[in-house]
């Protein structure tokens, strides 16, 4: 900041007795620049997919969204109170879309957050267990006050990687927060995770203190084909 002051007073061509004004107008735009290349920063090293924010969530198309429980979960009482999000829901109703906006949010207010799919998040601990280092792993994806774990039950684990998810959430459990997106019903976590018991004991950890967001519409990946057609559609029946 000091650097920049001596132009920053030419430019404003400032008197004695305004000088404390403008180190005071200097001072607010240096916090913000700050604020802003934090928020950057964080967002850049929290590995998301791309960036989405919830007002880019068109709530229209997927009436059984709740606009107003996800502004109330935006807010981050859940991270204090230790508690977990699921979207539940099948392939393109835009789930990671509305967990990559309660992630962006939650970075840009400085809370420590990674985003990273399921396949992705077994393979890294599968991998640090066959190099005798999965308690560092743990600990690694355990710091993390929002952990974003995405598309559970699009591939099926074997058994160690279904042991190695569930100590994880077991090490997380009403202490930090996870949100997890999947296109599997509960009742089928079984056939996921190759085991029933294991299935449930997870579960049971991540369902205990959590809010469960169901999304039942259509593929917003199918959406702009959609309207595509019906406008297509529709301009027929003009010139028909």
């Amino acid at each position: 900041m000091h650097e920049n002051l001596p132009i920053f007073l030419e430019s404003r061509n400032v008197k004695d007795d305004l000088v404390l004004e403008a180190l005071y107008e200097l001072t607010e735009k240096e916090i913000q620049f700050r604020n802003e290349r934090a928020e950057k920063i964080n967002i850049g090293i929290s590995n998301f997919p791309y960036i989405r924010t919830i007002d880019d969530f068109d709530f229209s198309f997927q009436p059984t969204v709740n606009k107003t429980q996800l502004l109330e979960l935006m807010t981050f009482k859940f991270i204090e109170n230790k508690e977990n999000i699921l979207f539940v829901g099948t392939s393109g109703v835009g789930k990671t879309h509305l967990a990559t906006a309660i992630g962006i949010e939650a970075c840009k207010k400085r809370i420590s957050t990674y985003f990273i799919s399921c396949q992705a998040l077994i393979h890294k601990l599968s991998k640090a267990a066959y190099e005798n280092r999965l308690d560092d792993a743990l600990r690694q994806f355990g710091r993390y006050k929002l952990l974003i774990i995405d598309e559970i039950g699009y591939l099926p684990q074997d058994k160690q990687g279904a042991n190695l998810f569930f100590q994880l959430i077991t090490k997380r459990y009403e202490k930090t927060s996870t949100i997890i997106t999947t296109n599997q019903p509960f009742s089928k976590w079984g056939e996921v995770f190759g085991d029933i018991t294991i299935a449930n004991a997870i579960l049971d950890r991540l369902l205990h203190h959590s809010h469960i967001i169901k999304i039942a519409g259509r593929s917003y990946r199918i959406k702009d084909k959609i309207e595509s057609v019906n406008g297509g559609d529709n301009q027929n029946r003009v010139q028909n």
